[in-house]
């Protein structure tokens, strides 16, 4: 599918990767932004989207933005919080949600969905991760959301017409982000440059993919992948530690600061060690990502610390 000239609706689009989207699409398409700024931020939407507050948990709103003139839904609205303190608000409304815009695509005839996925439906498994890696055996909440998605996903693309791509992301990094450990990491120094206290014992491992690149890989998805059901893993074929991250953030910062463990070999309940995805069945689609895991979380410093202090 040609992502142009098309109307193209984003829910969750004022987070992290919709908003990002939403700026790479709608010089050649009619975006349309669908947000309830529970975590996302409107002034991150660009003035060349269209953009509605709307909860896709309440199937009104869903029906407000999802009308039958709709050529695509990228649907990223969710609890992504993997550590998030109510489990079973994020299990239900996740779900909620996906249900809904699904329903509501059937109804109307929009039959293109990409929705994102997660590097946690795997749960703790052999690396580098395949898509088709089984059993799936998540061990969070918010992985368990996912893959509970995920089968919804199936379910319409197989019995209702539609057309589906899924993103199993590694962690994505970039501007604007909030509440996860690059921009963790960066608030704390601020407030205290001479100490950073660390989840775990640091040297939990993972892949990083810069969130430009992340949009670049999945518009190329969309415009490659032409099964039924496309599930791609996105990421890229390095990893870093958090200890790691922790170094660039404060060479980023010109500072050496002491660190300070909680200790453990993970930061919370369901938190997986190590993760890092398979993207040959992305490579074989013809994309590679251009940055490696450290050079992706050195830029989205650079990114985030001018943010932070231009907000203190």
């Amino acid at each position: 599918m040609k992502l142009s000239d098309k109307r193209i609706v984003i829910t969750g689009g004022a987070g992290l990767v919709g908003s990002h989207l939403a700026e790479r699409l709608a010089p050649d398409n009619d975006v349309v932004v669908a947000d309830d700024c529970s975590k996302g931020d409107p002034e991150r939407v660009t003035d060349d989207a269209e953009f509605v507050r709307a909860d896709m948990t309440d199937p009104d709103d869903v029906a407000e933005v999802v009308t039958e003139d709709v050529d695509i839904v990228f649907h990223f609205a969710a609890y992504t919080d993997t550590n998030y303190d109510d489990d079973r608000q994020l299990f239900e409304e996740n779900g909620a949600m996906t249900y809904n815009v699904l329903e509501r695509m059937d109804e109307v005839g929009v039959d293109k969905l990409a929705f994102t996925s997660s590097s946690t439906v795997y749960g703790e498994a052999p690396m580098p991760t395949p898509e088709d890696y089984a059993p799936l055996e998540p061990i969070s909440i918010y992985g368990s959301s996912k893959l509970a998605d995920e089968a919804i996903v199936s379910t319409y693309a197989h019995s209702y017409g539609i057309q589906a791509w899924v993103y199993r992301f590694a962690n994505i990094v970039g501007p604007h982000q909030r509440g996860n450990v690059v921009p963790d990491f960066i608030e704390k120094l601020l407030d205290d440059p001479e100490t950073l206290t660390i989840l775990g014992d640091g040297r939990q491992e993972k892949s990083y993919l810069h969130v430009e690149e992340c949009v670049d890989a999945m518009c190329h998805v969309v415009e490659h992948a032409d099964d039924d059901l496309n599930i791609y893993n996105l990421g890229t074929r390095t990893t870093t530690s958090v200890n790691s991250i922790a170094d660039i953030v404060a060479d980023e910062m010109g500072l050496d600061p002491d660190y300070e463990y909680t200790g453990g070999d993970r930061g919370w309940t369901g938190d997986v060690p190590k993760m890092r995805l398979s993207i040959e069945k992305l490579s074989a689609l013809g994309w590679e990502p251009s940055t490696s895991s450290d050079e992706a979380v050195r830029k989205a410093t650079r990114q985030l610390l001018a943010e932070l202090r231009a907000e203190r």
